[in-house]
This record gives C-alpha cells, structure tokens and sequence, in this order.
C-alpha cells in the first residue's frame, strides 16, 4: 500500500502539539531537592518478639524530582519501611535504605536520616494479671465506701516479658462515688497502666461498688474486768475492776450492746505473785470494735 504522508494531517498536527507542549511544561521545570518528615512502618516483625520503649515513627528523607512534583507533594504519599524479618532480642541495629522509601514515579529518595535506626527486643509473654477498680470521691456524709470489686476479677496482659513482671494489675475506668448513698453497678472499659503492654483481648468489667452507713461510736461504762491463765492455786485483785469501752460499728450493732456482752480481760499466763500495771484486753467480735478504753492499764495483785 502506498505510503501518503499528507493522510490524517489534522491528527499528526495535534499530536506534534502536545508533545512539543509536554516537552516545553516538563523541559521548563527545574529539578530540585526537598526535605521531609515521613511515617515509618515496621514490616515482618516475627511474632515471638516485641518491641521494648520509645520506637521511632517517622524519618526524615531527602528528596529529588521536578520542582512542580516535589511541591504538590504530600507527606502521606512517602512510607519508610523497615523490614523486621531478621530480628532476634536484643539492642540491635538495623539499615534504612533510600530504596525502602516509597515514593511516586518521578521522585527519587537521595538520602534516609537517621539511615540506622536501633530498637531493644524482647521474648513476648502473657500472664494474668487482677483488675483493681478505680474509684474516685466521696459518698454523701454519713455513708462510707465499702468493698469495690471487678467481674471478671482478672484479665490476660502480653507484651516484653521484663515489662509483664514489673506489671502488677490492671485497672479500669474511674469512677465516680461522690454523693451516693447506695451500691451500684457499673460497666467501664479495662485498660493497663504500661504502654508496653496490652489486653489480649479488650474487655470491659463490671464494677460493683458497696456504698455503706457509716459507723458511728459508743461508749459503754462498767464494763467488768476479768482474768485468764491465773495460775494454780493463787489469786488475784484487780483495781479498778471496771473500764469503760468505746465502741464502734453499725448503728444496728451498737444499740443493743450491753457491758456484759464485751469480754474484757489481762492476761495472767506465765506471771508469779506479786505487783503488776497490766495492759487491759478486748476479745475481738464480728459486729463492732474497740477504740479506746478507759483505763487501758490496770493494777493487778496476784497472791
């Protein structure tokens, strides 16, 4: 077929423009170095390791291209990468290099600062840990805070396996008890204190709060000083015979407590004949107890 070089000249013509057109728009920039702060990923960390403290999240890189490019460049269009796939524990370094930079076609990474970059690694772990409530305020005047407790009561941590064994619980949520004046339940998210170190699986708690009448006090004269462990065959007077006990519990408790219902003692095991200043003793009880007593010291004659 014969070859007719004026055939389709309006197309020719228009292609010869846009070429002469884009070597004039690219011929005409120049080419310049820019200057940038880029993310940096970490890639092929082996699951068996972790990373201990501050890790680096970004670089700065230099950057070549057309002056146009360089400009309309944003910082979320360049990643460093950093391949982790040779890590083992320990302090250790590892090389950036220009060509771990992703970049846009026409952009070339002239330099990578820092170009080593050092990270500690460690064995990873898991362990259980318990989850203490926290709580923050005051309940309302006469009311006191009572026991405060978590379901579940404990939650699995990982992380470096130094940072798990200094790692003493977990904790939630504060919350709130100013004011109240009953118990309550609640359900707050658990979090841990480190970090290093993260839920296995994230969780919330229920957290029930005991909100309690406060204790109030009373004092019970007459209250009869006895004896224990009085050896054999001897005897023994006590003066004053009396003391008076200062009480405290719930008001339940305390209305119908009565001086012979407190067992009050000194202890005579081991003690001879003789002159003593005996330190007064109270027999604990489940629904009050003892503040004071007056007298604490009494004078005991064992014949």
């Amino acid at each position: 077929m014969a070859y007719h070089p004026f055939r389709h000249l309006g197309l020719k013509f228009l292609a010869i423009s846009l070429a002469t057109l884009l070597w004039l728009t690219v011929g005409g920039e120049h080419i310049a170095e820019r200057a940038m702060r880029v993310p940096l990923e970490f890639r092929n960390k082996p699951t068996e390791l972790e990373i201990v403290g501050e890790q680096p999240t970004s670089v700065d890189v230099r950057l070549v291209g057309s002056s146009g490019l360089l400009s309309r460049l944003d910082p979320g269009e360049i990643v460093a990468v950093l391949d982790l796939s040779t890590a083992r524990p320990g302090s250790r370094l590892f090389n950036l290099r220009p060509n771990e930079v992703r970049v846009p076609y026409g952009v070339k990474v002239e330099q990578v600062l820092p170009g080593t970059v050092p990270l500690e690694l460690e064995t990873a772990g898991s362990r259980r840990v318990p989850v203490v409530p926290a709580v923050e305020g005051d309940p309302a005047p006469g009311f006191v805070l009572g026991r405060v407790t978590a379901d579940p009561a404990t939650v699995e941590v990982a992380g470096p396996q130094s940072r798990l064994k200094q790692l003493a619980d977990a904790t939630t949520e504060s919350l709130s008890v100013d004011g109240r004046r009953e118990s309550f339940s609640e359900k707050v998210t658990i979090g841990v204190g480190d970090s290093s170190v993260r839920l296995v699986q994230a969780q919330d708690a229920t957290v029930t709060v005991e909100i309690l009448p406060a204790p109030e006090e009373r004092e019970i004269a007459g209250v009869p000083i006895r004896w224990r462990n009085l050896g054999t065959g001897m005897s023994a007077v006590i003066r004053p015979s009396l003391t008076r006990v200062t009480a405290r519990g719930s008001r339940a408790a305390l209305a119908g407590l009565r001086g012979d219902a407190i067992d009050a003692f000194v202890d005579l095991a081991g003690l001879s004949a003789g002159r003593y200043n005996l330190q007064v003793q109270v027999d604990p009880s489940q629904h009050f107890g003892v503040t004071a007593l007056a007298p604490a010291v009494v004078d005991v004659t064992i014949k």
